[in-house]
């Protein structure tokens, strides 16, 4: 099955040793971007994977791009034009310490881009798969085009779509996340995360009171409502519980063919936290991919979100047999 997904390669800046912006004087340099991280991940996998996206004509443009094929991520339709790349820094949390990022991202190659005689249907034929998030909308108007055009086209190719909703409150407001992302919905197939959307029943929003930490019961009414409105094949978020800036622990709940699944809880000691959302959806993409057994794809893509957190970057760079042994709780070592 051959795999795509559009959106923002970023660089990240981060001080060593869980330093300080303000104190640090180095900082360490890694790529991601939420759709580079699924497009990593899924290559390292073993899937035939691609990347669409917009980058600088310069140094860091083409550090970024060799990244992307140091991974065997096809890199191809990647257009070289702009002045800026993406960026963000990173402060990690330790201890009682959050985690602070910082974005560097308006005026980016990717979001001034003009897309409106892109050719989509050039970029996305002869994929199976297309995966996208809510971050890309969040960039520009320029990028909201992209994205819209792409779900038509991916419809029209009878794409299967992911959309993972990745709201990022630094990037725009909730209401407006809301009312947009809801109008990408009829187009999706495997929804992750549901968060913000609009659900209404009765005039009131189904998923409000509902719990950071939802019961099955809850999330079994809330994912029914769910696909009774839109008619997903599948629909999957996770639940973190966050005992400190370096220690949780991580449970997901699944629905598809009208039957809602409960992963394992893992506890975990964290060595870098972000990715780990990129990771779970890479892990499930993966699984559906296989045709896992619904309650082993939901256990694979907690597994590999975990196996996220021990890795430094963005990226979870596992493979499959890694994180199966994750999933079955072995640890010893591999000779």
């Amino acid at each position: 099955m051959k795999f795509i997904t559009i959106g923002e390669l970023l660089l990240r800046l981060s001080p060593p040793n869980y330093e300080k912006i303000r104190t640090t004087s180095s900082f360490l340099v890694h790529f991601g971007g939420a759709e580079a991280n699924v497009a990593v991940s899924l290559a390292n996998l073993g899937v035939d994977s691609t990347y669409f996206t917009v980058l600088p004509n310069n140094s860091l443009g083409k550090a970024a791009y060799a990244y992307l094929k140091a991974n065997d991520v096809h890199a191809s339709r990647i257009i070289f034009d702009g002045e800026r790349i993406g960026t963000y820094y990173l402060e990690e949390g330790v201890a009682v310490r959050a985690s602070q990022v910082i974005y560097d991202r308006k005026y980016s190659a990717f979001a001034e881009y003009d897309y409106t005689d892109t050719d989509l249907e050039a970029i996305l034929k002869g994929y199976d798969w297309l995966h996208l998030s809510g971050i890309t909308p969040a960039l520009s108007a320029n990028c909201r085009v992209l994205l819209e055009k792409s779900l038509v086209v991916a419809k029209r190719l009878n794409m299967t779509v992911s959309f993972d909703t990745n709201y990022r409150a630094k990037l725009w407001d909730w209401d407006e996340a809301k009312d947009v992302l809801s109008t990408y919905m009829p187009y999706v197939d495997i929804l992750i995360g549901i968060e913000p959307l609009h659900l209404y029943k009765d005039g009131k929003d189904i998923k409000e009171g509902l719990s950071m930490q939802p019961s099955f019961k809850d999330m079994n009414r809330v994912f029914r409502e769910l696909d009774a409105q839109f008619h997903f094949k599948c629909i999957a978020r996770t639940v973190r519980f966050t005992h400190s800036s370096n220690n949780n622990s991580l449970m997901a709940f699944m629905h598809t063919d009208g039957e809602t699944y409960e992963s394992k809880t893992f506890n975990f000691d964290i060595v870098d936290r972000v990715g780990g959302g990129d990771a779970f959806s890479s892990g499930l993409i993966f699984a559906l991919m296989k045709k896992m057994e619904p309650q082993t794809a939901i256990n694979f893509a907690v597994a590999s979100s975990v196996m996220k957190h021990s890795i430094r970057g963005d990226t979870n760079i596992a493979d499959e047999a890694s994180i199966t042994r994750l999933m079955n709780n072995t640890f010893d070592i591999q000779r």
